[in-house]
């Protein structure tokens, strides 16, 4: 109908202003506030929460927004959430998101835009605020305030624990009536005779070794098992252990290398020096380099004083690194004992599990079979140089890593 073509340009017009009368009624913010902790662990969920006051003839139904975040803090470099209304008489809109770091660091918050349509539903008002705030991701220790760990705690380095070290330390304590079921080489002959009655000697369980947990965090110990680098599910395990072994009175360090050394912490002890090495543990960063063993552990060997127990945490697939991996920790073992942590790789055991398909499925099956051979390999070499091996996955390594620890001390061989 050519004749009504003035009715189409009044609606075009009509819809104009109605767009304009939206966007100018619409509610306007007033004071944005951003919730961020100071520190969160990696792996764990992170919330983060908005509250906005809003001003104005029409209040909004519901805003969106979106939060800039560093990549540590989640893998796109954004967090959304939806406010709502905290009271139905008030202009307090609220929300929270959730969101689960990756990496270790410390996470930058960028700039938080909000959006959210005028009452006719034509228009969007939209602010946006720059935060200055970070969020550090700090190693997990969920494991260390478990309800099973404390109770460990609590029953065993207090009480049951520390008696049952007795007798199997390198202290003397003192002389017993020998018991059956004792070990038959502690008995003290000449006790036994001048008192007519046979005597063991009691041992009491050494203090104050040192314990130094070596952590690789070269290239390999940086691609994931389970979602999270390796060296992350490493550093959980190290700290889990060296929870206790603050708690047992032992002096304990940490140290790092990738293509050299990069973290070496002074000895503690005393369980209020945890934190203290957490927050050590965070500053090791993410090396995408090849692993200089003799570099390192010739570093570390010239550091410590005294015997040690230096615990290994590596991963070993190129056979050439593995030998210098090999020399350099043969030259350990001749004055401290050495112990290496190998997480197991789940995904390669799926790779050769799995039914193939195709023949794609095929190769990645006989690939992921020659790498774990290789790293058999490895580890009945360590065996034989008279290195104990632990090796499992993440989820039981560090409940492994106590029980040879606390063996270690059982024996005295520390």
């Amino acid at each position: 109908m050519p004749n009504l073509w003035a009715i189409g340009i009044a609606w075009a017009a009509m819809l104009v202003v109605l767009l304009v009368i939206d966007g100018l009624i619409a509610a306007k913010a007033g004071n944005v506030q951003l919730a961020v902790p100071k520190t969160t662990e990696i792996g764990a969920p992170l919330e983060l929460g908005v509250q906005a006051e809003f001003a104005g003839l029409m209040a909004p139904r519901t805003i969106s927004g979106n939060l800039g975040v560093d990549d540590r803090l989640s893998d796109n470099g954004r967090i959304a959430f939806t406010l709502d209304r905290s009271q139905p008489k008030e202009r307090i809109y609220s929300g929270a998101s959730t969101t689960t770091p990756s990496r270790r660091g410390t996470g930058d918050i960028g700039k938080l835009w909000l959006r959210w349509k005028g009452p006719l539903g034509l228009a969007w008002r939209q602010t946006s605020k720059q935060s200055d705030q970070s969020v550090a991701v700090m190693p997990n220790i969920s494991a260390v305030r478990s309800p099973t760990v404390q109770m460990f705690l609590r029953d065993s380095i207090f009480g049951l624990l520390a008696r049952k070290f007795r007798g199997e330390g390198s202290e003397f304590e003192a002389l017993a009536e020998y018991q059956p079921g004792m070990d038959r080489r502690s008995i003290d002959w000449k006790g036994s005779a001048r008192h007519s009655k046979l005597l063991a000697k009691e041992y009491d369980t050494e203090r104050n070794n040192q314990i130094v947990f070596a952590l690789d965090c070269g290239s390999a110990m940086c691609e994931p098992i389970d979602g999270l680098p390796r060296i992350d599910r490493a550093v959980s395990a190290a700290l889990l252990t060296a929870y206790i072994t603050l708690k047992s009175g032992d002096q304990t360090s940490l140290f790092s290398f990738a293509a050299k050394p990069e973290l070496s912490t002074p000895f503690l002890s005393g369980s209020r020096n945890f934190y203290r090495m957490q927050q050590d543990a965070a500053t090791i960063d993410y090396r995408h380099q090849e692993s200089n063993y003799t570099l390192a552990l010739s570093a570390l060997s010239n550091r410590l004083q005294r015997r040690s127990l230096i615990i290994i945490f590596t991963d070993f697939t190129d056979p050439t690194s593995a030998d210098l991996m090999l020399e350099a920790a043969g030259r350990l073992i001749d004055k401290h004992l050495v112990l290496f942590v190998v997480l197991e790789d789940e995904e390669l055991s799926e790779f050769i599990k799995k039914q193939p398909e195709n023949a794609e499925d095929v190769a990645r099956s006989v690939t992921a079979q020659s790498l774990l051979e290789q790293k058999k390999l490895v580890v009945t070499r360590l065996q034989h140089m008279g290195i104990d091996v632990i090796e499992g996955p993440h989820k039981h390594i560090g409940t492994r890593l106590i029980n040879s620890y606390l063996k270690i001390k059982r024996r005295g061989a520390i």
